[in-house]
């Protein structure tokens, strides 16, 4: 993955005071309406029944609020959280050391999920769904298994690949929850917000500058709001005007609609080197010297949510709209009439 990016929705080094602007409760919460609504009546009903809540997946795109929402929920319920990350747990005895310090309705949270270690998924089973922890003690004839009983807690896990979690795991999670990127509005208030807790003087036409090229990422706005102030500081009266966005985030290679650079070469090798497509993620890949993982992980999904590019059985395509936003002309389809019903089988 590519740090350099200011547009990535990867966690950077930068993002550190990230937890300073984060939401501490539903009430603080803006955006994924839906989710919080059904999330919020199900930390309520537990709160009742005074019993553990039950294990929560969540999952979509990097920067959209899944660790932030797992706060608020252990701050909703007044319980402890536990932080980690799937590739941080590298063997069964890792986990069970965690799993076992957890406190009555404690909420253990897993960053990326989808890269636990299978045998460490092995011992999660039965934590998640009994309560309770198989440990082997002694090797060979001599082994012993041993059950250990668990406090109820609740499992907050945490994805932006949900289709490579096993069906097992995914099956012992009682709440799913889908985050959608944010709308224009929903990214101007937060952007509101987190200028307040930066002390960052900004007028409407800077938020909105700074809301229309965040790629509906919070994480991203927050960024760009304080790479903007230095632009402000040094080239401006410390304000953050449309004009200073303006300006500041087409010097940082970001255009009108959060496109930056990795993204126009994508599609412009796409359009003039491979007619539109369909071409496959390896030759884009090699076309423009990126990781795949770049591209299907960064780039690609906002592509797709603007109505750039499009998946089909032989490869990656480009929508009318990717035609038009670059003034190209489409050139002749290069693919015989018929071939398209021939290959939709074949593999890219």
């Amino acid at each position: 993955m590519d740090d350099s990016r200011i547009t990535t929705p990867e966690y950077l080094w930068e993002d550190d005071n990230e937890v300073v602007i984060r939401p501490r409760y539903f009430s603080e919460y803006t955006g994924q309406q839906q989710v919080k609504e059904n999330v919020e009546i199900f930390v309520k009903a537990a709160l009742g029944r005074g019993e553990a809540l039950d294990h929560v997946l969540l999952y979509g795109p990097p920067g959209l609020g899944k660790t932030t929402l797992a706060t608020i929920i252990a701050n909703e319920l007044n319980v402890n959280i536990r932080v980690t990350s799937g590739p941080a747990i590298g063997r069964p005895g890792d986990l069970a050391a965690i799993i076992s310090d957890l406190q009555e309705r404690d909420i253990l949270f897993i960053d990326e999920i989808h890269r636990l270690n299978r045998t460490v998924e092995e011992v999660l089973y039965p934590a998640m769904e009994d309560f309770c922890i198989d440990i082997v003690t002694g090797k060979g004839p001599g082994a012993k298994s041993l059950r250990l009983p668990l406090p109820p807690f609740t499992l907050i896990g945490a994805t932006t690949r949900a289709g490579m979690l096993a069906a097992p795991l995914r099956d012992r999670f009682g709440v799913i929850c889908r985050l959608e990127y944010y709308s224009d509005k929903e990214l101007l208030s937060i952007i509101r917000r987190s200028a307040k807790i930066f002390n960052v003087p900004i007028d409407e036409g800077g938020a909105i500058e700074i809301s229309k090229r965040a790629r509906g990422t919070p994480r991203i706005a927050n960024r760009l709001l304080r790479r903007l102030r230095d632009f402000a500081e040094v080239k401006g009266n410390g304000i953050v005007t449309r004009e200073i966005a303006a300006e500041g985030l087409s010097m940082l290679g970001v255009d009108e609609i959060g496109l930056d650079y990795t993204d126009r070469k994508m599609m412009l090798a796409m359009l003039e080197k491979y007619d539109g497509g369909p071409v496959g993620l390896d030759n884009i890949a090699a076309s423009i010297s990126e990781s795949i993982d770049t591209i299907e992980d960064v780039c690609e999904p906002y592509l797709m949510q603007i109505g750039f590019i499009q998946r089909t059985p032989r490869g990656r395509l480009a929508t009318a709209a990717a035609w038009d936003y670059f003034k190209l002309k489409p050139r002749r389809n290069l693919i015989p009439p018929g071939a398209e019903k021939k290959t939709q089988g074949s593999l890219f």
